[in-house]
């Protein structure tokens, strides 16, 4: 009988623990099947790594709308990053950028790229309440700069430890990008049931946020209280989002970081969709490619070297977000002067060394007065002005990246307890805005949102 006693009690034991690691890291069920994710670093905090939110985009579904999640079986262990979307053979390249010069690829991917492969559409969440739905914490989605041709959603200055220690759920994606992403030509549009081709890189974001609004109540998001922000492309694509019919009501709050103002970053150079596609037709007509089966079959490095030769005849094919009367109705100042972009908040800004389209100036004020003039509530405005200790980049543009996510252990440069004080400041405002709408918190310097009357900027720097 003793046995038995000693049994029950180990048996009533290994229960109790698999209860609590259950609770702890629970198992959801979302689109497509079962999943369970790590713990971080950080006690109570997990990450699901790699969840497809849509179906691969490969063979018949290249160059179409992102199609539903392909359903699992069993239980997916969310434990390792999606491959990042094909983008030729060095994911950065050393970049001009007063007053030094960036090498990208050493700044934010010294330890190597990453796996590549059309089959991309994955995501990451991070978040501290896994399982309980009645959390609804703010959600926030962020999206990957690199030119519409580069970068992925889990590049080393990017992690959600930090956001969800303060309360925020953090979802970062890769998109397709490039020749994949933003391809148009007649025959693509011939086939869409929407007749456009082209923008499949914002379609994919479009899919993420759709699968956040289904999924983020199984991670303890809040569907109702979603921000998206993003840097560089990434802004674009903010400003893209914020303007699409596809997005109506879904979107809470804004951050735009380092893609201009008012002007926005612009669709396809103020072109219609059929100049667009003819100049593509034109390119591939050109190297005797004129079937979409012809097309589909290409593999990524015979369209790289379609694209050098391109290049060297000078055709000309445009690869980046375009109006297309289906995903985009105009560009982004005509959106936001005819009050088509939401009535919500903004945070928006620039760093201090930032690329010409992305210097905190006019068109970031410009932004904020149009708002008032539409009778709804200034942005926020910040310029980032800290100059990186370790070399002259200054404070190039993306060098705000460690500081929002803070990463500076990550990074390679000498960093000081200033950079990490400041690191601690703007995630707080981040975080806080993400929130509330307003960047405020406790124990921080006042931010203002910006008015002809107030003229404030927020400058971001060391003390």
């Amino acid at each position: 009988m003793k046995w038995l006693k000693i049994y029950g009690l180990l048996l009533s034991i290994a229960l109790f623990t698999s209860c609590e690691q259950a609770d702890i890291n629970p198992v959801l069920n979302i689109t497509g099947g079962q999943v369970q994710g790590i713990e971080t670093a950080v006690p109570g905090i997990l990450v699901y790594k790699g969840i497809p939110y849509a179906a691969p985009p490969v063979g018949d579904l290249r160059w179409k709308a992102p199609q539903p999640v392909v359903a699992w079986e069993g239980i997916k262990v969310a434990d390792t990053f999606g491959a990042a979307a094909p983008q030729g053979d060095k994911v950065l390249s050393t970049r001009e950028s007063a007053p030094g010069v960036v090498d990208y690829t050493k700044e934010f991917f010294a330890d190597g790229d990453p796996e590549r492969s059309e089959d991309c559409l994955f995501l990451n969440v991070w978040t501290p309440v896994a399982g309980k739905p009645e959390a609804k914490l703010p959600v926030a989605m962020w999206i990957h700069g690199g030119a519409y041709t580069q970068g992925f959603g889990h590049e080393i200055e990017f992690d959600g430890e930090a956001f969800a220690e303060r309360g925020v759920i953090l979802v970062t994606l890769n998109y397709r990008l490039g020749i994949f992403g933003f391809l148009t030509h007649p025959l693509l549009s011939e086939e869409s049931d929407n007749h456009v081709s082209g923008n499949y890189g914002i379609l994919d974001q479009i899919a993420a946020l759709n699968w956040i609004q289904e999924n983020i109540a199984q991670f303890g998001g809040d569907p109702d209280n979603i921000t998206i922000f993003g840097q560089s492309a990434g802004a674009g694509s903010v400003q893209n989002l914020l303007g699409s019919p596809l997005t109506k009501g879904k979107i809470k709050k804004a951050i735009i970081q380092s893609g201009g103002g008012l002007s926005g970053l612009g669709l396809g150079g103020g072109r219609t969709l059929a100049e667009i596609e003819q100049q593509s037709k034109a390119a591939f007509d050109e190297s005797g490619i004129t079937t979409l089966e012809e097309m589909r079959k290409l593999s990524f490095s015979d369209l790289q070297e379609l694209q050098a030769d391109w290049r060297t005849k000078r055709l000309s094919v445009t690869l980046s977000p375009i109006v297309d009367g289906y995903m985009s109705t105009a560009d982004f100042a005509t959106n936001v002067r005819s009050g088509v972009i939401p009535n919500i908040p903004y945070m928006l800004g620039g760093t201090k060394d930032d690329m010409g389209f992305a210097k905190v100036g006019q068109p970031y004020y410009d932004f904020s007065l149009e708002l008032v003039k539409l009778g709804r509530k200034p942005a926020y405005l910040y310029d980032f002005r800290r100059e990186l200790p370790g070399d002259n980049a200054g404070a190039f543009h993306s060098s705000e990246l460690w500081y929002v996510f803070g990463t500076l252990d990550r990074c390679w440069r000498p960093m000081t307890d200033g950079d990490h004080a400041l690191s601690a400041k703007m995630t707080d405002y981040w975080t806080s805005f993400i929130k509330t709408g307003n960047p405020n918190t406790d124990n921080r310097p006042e931010w203002l949102p910006y008015t002809e009357e107030s003229g404030f900027v927020m400058a971001l720097d060391v003390e």
